[in-house]
């Protein structure tokens, strides 16, 4: 019995004490996931709202979307280290507080530019978040079988945030403003400030090294220009610029990498990696998420501008794909004492490949219950390969390291978040530029705004002559689902490879996890 438990017991005088408190300790740590997890994608289908509003360029686009994970991206590890030290329940509760005020403040931001600030704001103080909910879940649960539960839990909560993220944000923007979306901090994070020094216990390294700013900068100074590399190379082709932020995120990860092997202390025990159970389920957590976000963000803008869906209609069609992936996250956990955990996670990455092969046909033949089976099929996919794929991460560390280990997951969600919006994304504006049959007579702007995204392409056509309009709208529409079929195409050999992967790095035996 664990330290938090015995004390549990001896305050309650009950032997179901111990089985209570944990779980209510759970609960309170599902708040911020769900809120940083709906946040990553409810922004998806706030775009055609936030492009009408605020007018921002493609470029400001994508940065209101990729900002927010990126920062996160930058920031858990040095966030999850500082947790270890200073006490996770802290780091919650800070990073809790802040997140909600920031929020607050881009609800109401009047520019893209004070947008992309707000969000940017958000991402510090969410990856204050994201690890603690993680490591302090691993130090609470200290038996294994429990705590692959309580991990299934937390995935199960993560991806159907991501999934509900649409959903919620469909019901708010058919009701209020753009800017509501980013409210639902305030109602899930006050109880988080009142419940978590009631319920949720403290954990730090009881021997942590000193606070090393100079790794934390070395982790941002290369997480930062390599996600901006992709984001590039994916819209633009290789340059000289892409390949300069390439060479410099590539030289100042050598110089971490470096660091922390001479640091008696390291921040991050980059070792770990050598592991190629350990390395495997980094991936495919990465990979997982990347299918996920980057089918969110087309599939989104499909039903409501090119089906013309209001958005709660939208969102309501992919509840089935959210109730999927909550299913399929808690039930691999009996699974796993049967079925050999690398099988089960490639077998979610091959549910994802089928998942992006069912759009490939069904997006632009316009069939809604293709994407809504599509969506199915990620959902169980990638409730597998989260909930499994995290417990091997977190069960390979000692208790004290759950921190460490907790952002090296959390990072791997964040860049495939970056990934799936950047990559995906960037290819799907791409093929939309190179098709899109623009009407005569449109001004230079209007010109401009139509072929950057299709969210453009409809402001635009509102302030044309019915014809011109119907001729803009149609050409946008299969230009947009031309780019489609390119992505999903990408997306099920992406997914595949992953698979591959997985069989030839995690366990294909019955085991149980480490303790």
């Amino acid at each position: 019995m664990s330290r938090y438990q015995d004390a549990r017991a001896r305050q309650s005088g009950q032997a179901d004490a111990p089985q209570v408190r944990p779980w209510a300790a759970l609960a309170v740590l599902m708040l911020p996931v769900l809120l940083v997890a709906v946040d990553n994608t409810v922004l998806a289908f706030a775009v055609p709202s936030l492009s009408q509003a605020l007018q921002p360029s493609g470029t400001e686009l994508l940065w209101i979307v990729d900002i927010y994970p990126l920062v996160l991206a930058g920031l858990l590890v040095p966030m999850g280290s500082l947790g270890d030290r200073v006490g996770r329940r802290r780091i919650l509760m800070i990073g809790g507080t802040g997140f909600a005020l920031v929020s607050v403040a881009a609800a109401f931001a009047p520019s893209a530019a004070l947008l992309i600030a707000a969000r940017a704001a958000m991402g510090f103080f969410g990856a204050m978040i994201m690890p603690a909910t993680l490591s302090l879940i691993r130090n609470i649960f200290t038996n294994p079988t429990q705590r692959r539960t309580a991990i299934a839990v937390w995935a199960a909560g993560f991806s159907a945030g991501a999934a509900l993220g649409p959903i919620v944000g469909g019901f708010l923007l058919e009701h209020f403003w753009w800017g509501s979306i980013f409210l639902l901090a305030v109602p899930l994070l006050v109880p988080l400030v009142v419940l978590a020094p009631v319920l949720v216990p403290e954990s730090r390294d009881p021997c942590p090294g000193p606070v090393d700013p100079l790794s934390a900068a070395l982790v941002l100074a290369t997480m930062v220009p390599l996600l901006v590399a992709i984001k590039a190379f994916a819209r633009d082709g290789f340059s000289l610029v892409t390949a300069a932020l390439l060479l410099g995120a590539l030289l100042v990860g050598v110089g971490f990498v470096l660091r922390q092997l001479r640091a008696r202390t390291p921040m991050l025990d980059v070792r770990l990696f050598h592991d190629k159970v350990f390395s495997g389920s980094v991936a495919a957590n990465l990979l997982s998420v990347f299918s996920l976000v980057g089918f969110l963000f087309f599939v989104s803008q499909h039903l409501q501008l090119v089906r013309g869906f209001s958005p709660m209609t939208a969102g309501l069609l992919l509840l089935p794909g959210l109730v999927v992936t909550v299913v399929s996250g808690l039930s691999v956990v009996p699974l796993a004492r049967r079925v050999p955990v690398g099988v089960i996670v490639a077998g979610g990455l091959v549910m994802n490949a089928v998942g992006y092969g069912i759009v490939f046909f069904a997006g632009p033949a316009g069939s809604d219950i293709g994407l809504v089976l599509a969506f199915v099929c990620m959902g169980g996919g990638v409730g597998a390969a989260e909930t499994l794929s995290n417990d091997l991460i977190l069960s390979s560390v000692p208790p004290e390291k759950a921190g460490a280990a907790s952002a090296i997951s959390e990072t791997a969600y964040e860049v495939g978040a970056v990934l799936g919006t950047a990559v995906l994304g960037s290819i799907l504006a791409s093929a939309y530029r190179s098709t899109l049959v623009l009407p005569t007579g449109l001004t230079p702007g209007d010109a401009l705004a139509a072929s950057e995204t299709l969210g453009g392409a409809h402001e635009v056509a509102r302030r044309l002559p019915a014809d011109a309009a119907q001729s803009l709208l149609d050409s946008a529409h299969a230009a947009f689902d031309s780019g489609v079929v390119v992505t999903s195409a990408i997306g099920v050999v992406l997914m595949l490879g992953a698979a591959v992967m997985v069989l030839r790095t995690l366990p294909r035996v019955v085991e149980a996890p480490a303790s």
